[in-house]
């Protein structure tokens, strides 16, 4: 399934039309449907307006089957503690902004 193709689903399952994805991302219906009909590519930024408009993740878009995305598994590390193991998976169930969050607040711990 291509992207626009994809697009196209999500708006349609979520009852928006062309139009209320327009009001909602700032996008022309006309490039929102070159979009949808597989004419025209999306950069980033423009996927990240699409996924705001839908009330999605970005990383949503690009997954049909509804999961996150999943996270290469490390190695088993004779060394790594239980409770690293446990903070690993913690990790990978959070939310993107959760993410982002923990580590700002890690990076401005290690520099103090």
């Amino acid at each position: 399934m291509t992207i626009g193709a994809r697009l196209r689903q999500l708006r349609e399952a979520k009852g928006l039309s062309q139009g209320d994805v327009e009001r909602r991302s700032g996008l022309l219906r006309s490039y929102i449907s070159r979009v949808e009909g597989g004419y025209t590519a999306p950069s980033l930024a423009t996927l990240e307006k699409f996924a705001k408009a839908l009330g999605m993740e970005s990383y949503q878009l690009l997954f049909s089957r509804g999961g996150k995305p999943r996270f290469p598994r490390m190695p088993h590390q004779p060394n790594m503690t239980k409770q690293m193991r446990r903070l690993l998976k913690l990790y990978e169930n959070m939310s993107s902004s959760n993410r982002k969050l923990l580590l700002s607040v890690a990076t401005k711990l290690s520099k103090s």
